[in-house]
């Protein structure tokens, strides 16, 4: 008996540990407080995936992102560039039109629909309050829809 106490509790403080070790704090997940300034913030970034072909199947445009070293939020003008942590939003341009539109969501969605069939563009830009886009900070995704039935929108 005295063999089988002694291998769970062994066990038992092995799995603490590993758990301890790759647990990680609010702040490596989330990021820095809002409540604090950071000094010598780091460039932000802009990762954005390929549009998810479920959707583009039926002329559904979605892409997911997700930004480093900025909080988007719908803050805008010259005041909120200095802010701390950063703020910004993204741009988002379809198929070179020469308008676009802010999107302040933070849904880590781009999603637009009514696509016809046949090749098209979208320019996701990462921006600050001021619409300055983030030098680097432009993803271009070419895509194809196919040919799709009606509208599933």
């Amino acid at each position: 008996m005295t063999p089988l106490i002694n291998t769970l509790a062994a066990v038992a403080a092995g799995t603490l540990l590993a758990t301890s070790a790759f647990a990680q704090s609010a702040r490596d997940i989330r990021g820095a407080s809002p409540y604090i300034a950071i000094e010598n913030e780091p460039a932000p970034k802009l990762i954005v995936d390929p549009p998810l072909p479920e959707g583009l199947a039926h002329g559904i445009f979605w892409a997911q992102y997700r930004v480093e070293n900025l909080r988007i939020v719908p803050v805008f003008g010259a005041g909120a560039v200095s802010a701390s942590p950063r703020v910004g939003h993204l741009h988002i341009t379809v198929d070179d039109l020469p308008w676009w539109w802010a999107d302040a969501s933070d849904n880590n969605t781009v999603d637009i629909a009514g696509f016809p069939p046949g090749p098209h563009k979208v320019k996701i830009s990462l921006v600050d309050a001021n619409h300055n886009v983030f030098p680097g900070q432009v993803v271009v995704l070419n895509f194809t829809v196919p040919k799709h039935s009606g509208h599933a929108h």
